[in-house]
């Protein structure tokens, strides 16, 4: 999905009516938003934060200084890990890395829903999408904080529903 169709999902889910004008640059397609009253601003992250604090969510950002740089932290993965990769075992590896990054969590920053969650959802959709029930059994927790999100309210819109099976199928799975 272009990350200008990211952030209008990211307006409509803040609850920001529309009319922000996105463009595109350089090979990589990195989008540009072109404020009102001021300079243009340049990034995913950038303008995802941006549309946060305009919609006075500043909670999604993280509440506490650890948590405010994980949320960072995970929005510097999505753009450098997750962007531009879609050979299956890049995939695979960072689906098996976030798999046991997220045994003991709720959402990235650990029990609070914010904005790293929101755009790495948008981000893996595409791959999630395309797993298997046994790929899907293989990444549980991913698959378990995958499924939270995309029925968190206003999150999924118009992206295709990813169905999971509750019940396991396969016991060797891991």
């Amino acid at each position: 999905m272009a990350a200008a169709a990211e952030l209008t999902l990211l307006e409509k889910s803040l609850g920001l009516s529309k009319g922000n004008k996105y463009s595109a640059q350089g090979e990589r397609q990195i989008p540009v938003l072109q404020t009102n009253n001021g300079p243009s601003l340049t990034g995913l992250t950038t303008i995802a934060a941006h549309l946060v604090k305009q919609a006075n969510k500043e909670y999604l950002l993280g509440s506490t200084a650890e948590e405010k740089a994980i949320v960072q932290q995970w929005l510097e993965y999505r753009v450098t890990r997750v962007d531009g990769h879609s050979n299956k075992d890049d995939i695979h590896t960072l689906l098996k890395d976030l798999n046991s990054y997220l045994e003991d969590k709720v959402y990235l920053t650990g029990y609070n829903f914010t904005l790293a969650d929101i755009l790495l959802y948008y981000g893996l959709h595409r791959f999630i999408v395309d797993l298997t029930v046994q790929e899907k059994e293989k990444y549980l927790n991913v698959s378990r904080w995958f499924c939270h999100i995309q029925h968190y309210p206003g999150i999924r819109q118009h992206l295709s529903i990813v169905v999971f099976i509750k019940n396991r199928l396969y016991t060797n799975s891991h």
